[in-house]
């Protein structure tokens, strides 16, 4: 509150308030009452006792409903509804959930409403998981674009940015912390709306947590560490729970795209990264539990991540490649995989017809994605792995980014946006289920910060963006270039 806003014809004295508000940190006393005579960017001012005094608008223990389910209560009883369950009126603040208080009106709508989640009969994939849904948006990056579009000042970049609020990508759930907070929330969110609607409403997940996570980086490394302590705790706490909450919510479909990165590491870097040795039982067992878990879920399609062009597209990775999907999905018996998923978190194209087998492409045959689909599609039938379909991540691979090897995979330079979220998308690929935006654009791949413990080389390098935050945390200018190069345009 600004100090040249006075009463002086009154003469102040300071009563002390029963409960702390946000003027007690300005000198100020916390109002008994709620008679509003001023507003700043501090919050609601009244007068009592001849001095100003702050109105809390936070509302009360009683009224904060959803503390008792582990929530906290939105700092407003006019915070948007995002859904609407037997609970209450659901908001979204600081990337959580939060319930609006009892009693309030709540305000502008978004995301899912209607406040019927009671799971219906048994629903059951049939065909192409994507086809003939409503695609499920993702309510936490809704968030994170309104937080971007506060930081713009162009009108046509703020156009672009309100675009992407309305497609559909992945919810991560990379962590047991963030599991527990977004998996069965957004499973309501998801059932309510199709309640609602009547129609189909799908949501992508992804499932993120295997010990030594990402044994080829160190970006992306995870909470749970190459041990039995934590193998343990990946089983009990992370994956029996997701079973238990996709058991529950059976009534609509599911998409589960599985620990990227994980068993591409397997394929091309046990012999060279001692971390991935020690992580290669866990990998391989965790993939096993998880199959045998989910693939028994008529609701629930699986796509296990394969890398990209530029990881498996040579001839000898992909053989083997075949190899070790194949052992691992059999493994995880009687379990089904509906196929895989590729290029999710990179930036390789679908199509590049400047690229070819040769020096450039250290002779790769596979310089695109389009080209590693195809090839890997007949390698996995040779290998006798029945079900081969694809999800494309194409979040981030409008255009043709400025690494000079292919390799790059850390926040490059001259992103753009990729083709929308869109089932069956190309003509002649029966095979290809959909494009969809599973990396969220925006989110940064790593920190360029070399003094980091999580810096990963990769993000240092010339055509990486800098300085770019921890991965997973919010990269504004990143994203504003992705809006700029979105390819078709937003």
């Amino acid at each position: 509150m600004k100090a040249s806003i006075v009463l002086a014809a009154i003469t102040a004295f300071t009563l002390k308030a029963s409960a702390d508000c946000f003027s007690t940190r300005l000198g100020y006393p916390c109002c008994s009452g709620n008679d509003v005579v001023y507003t700043d960017n501090d919050g609601k001012w009244g007068v009592e006792n001849g001095n100003w005094c702050g109105i809390d608008d936070t509302p009360s223990a009683a009224a904060c409903w959803s503390l008792s389910q582990g929530y906290p209560c939105c700092s407003s009883s006019n915070a948007e509804v995002w859904y609407t369950d037997a609970s209450g009126k659901w908001g979204v603040e600081n990337g959580d959930w939060c319930g609006i208080p009892t009693g309030s009106t709540g305000g502008s709508t978004g995301g899912s409403t209607g406040g019927n989640v009671t799971p219906g009969e048994q629903y059951t994939h049939n065909g192409n998981p994507f086809a003939n849904k409503d695609f499920y948006i993702n309510p936490y990056y809704v968030e994170e674009i309104e937080g971007a579009i506060a930081q713009m000042s162009d009108s046509s970049l703020i156009a672009k940015a309100e675009k992407m609020k309305t497609y559909s990508n992945a919810i991560w759930l990379d962590s047991i912390k963030n599991m527990q907070s977004w998996l069965e929330t957004n499973l309501k969110g998801a059932l309510s709306q199709q309640n609602a609607s009547g129609k189909d409403v799908l949501t992508v997940f992804v499932v993120y947590d295997l010990p030594g996570r990402d044994c080829h980086a160190l970006a992306s490394n995870g909470e749970l560490l190459a041990n039995d302590n934590d193998w343990a705790r990946y089983k009990s706490e992370y994956i029996d729970v997701i079973e238990g909450h996709l058991k529950t919510y059976k009534s609509q479909p599911v998409v589960l795209i599985v620990e990227p990165d994980s068993l591409a590491n397997m394929v091309t870097n046990l012999e060279s990264t001692p971390a991935c040795r020690d992580s290669e039982k866990y990998y391989m067992d965790g993939h096993a539990y998880l199959i045998k878990k989910f693939g028994v879920l008529p609701h629930v399609a699986m796509y296990l991540d394969i890398g990209h062009a530029f990881w498996l597209g040579w001839d000898d990775n992909r053989e083997k490649a075949g190899k070790v999907y194949a052992k691992v999905i059999s493994s995880g018996s009687p379990g089904k995989v509906r196929g895989f998923t590729d290029n999710v978190a990179n930036y390789t194209p679908w199509e590049d017809p400047t690229l070819s087998r040769g020096p450039e492409t250290e002779w790769n045959p596979c310089p695109d994605e389009k080209r590693y689909l195809q090839a890997i599609h007949k390698d996995f039938k040779a290998a006798g792995i029945s079900s081969v379909y694809f999800v494309c991540d194409t979040s981030r691979n409008g255009k043709k980014v400025d690494r000079k090897h292919p390799g790059e995979w850390c926040n490059q330079t001259g992103v753009g946006v990729g083709a929308r979220p869109q089932a069956s998308p190309v003509s002649g690929m029966d095979y290809l289920d959909a494009f969809y935006w599973i990396k969220p654009l925006g989110e940064s791949d790593g920190t360029s910060d070399e003094s980091a413990v999580r810096f990963d080389g990769y993000c240092g390098h010339e055509t990486a963006m800098k300085p770019a935050p921890e991965a997973g945390q919010w990269f504004q200018k990143h994203f504003e270039q992705g809006l700029k190069n979105a390819n078709p345009p937003l």
